[in-house]
């Protein structure tokens, strides 16, 4: 099993936050099969994400995103791939 831990600092405030986190659970259900679960929250909102092979959370907070997830078996070797689209997707929303 594989870890990821990708946190992307940021100085939207958490109201921003939260719509760019919903926009990345929308995209991570259509392009990859993902259920999600949006959990707002006072302070900080966490997104609960899960398919076959694969569990985590992305917790929001008014200055940074932090995804974390485990990886099954057969996800493990593509650990390094499967990162480089989050960070991908996860900084192409943060930027627009």
């Amino acid at each position: 099993m594989a870890d990821l831990h990708i946190v992307r600092p940021h100085a939207l405030g958490l109201r921003q936050a939260r719509k760019i986190a919903f926009k990345w659970a929308q995209e991570a259900e259509s392009e990859f099969g993902m259920t999600c679960t949006y959990q707002e929250g006072v302070e900080s909102d966490d997104v609960v994400f899960t398919r076959s092979g694969v569990k985590g959370t992305l917790l929001v907070t008014p200055v940074v995103f932090e995804l974390t997830a485990q990886l099954g078996f057969l996800l493990g070797p593509f650990h390094a791939r499967i990162e480089a689209e989050i960070v991908k997707n996860l900084d192409d929303l943060l930027q627009a």
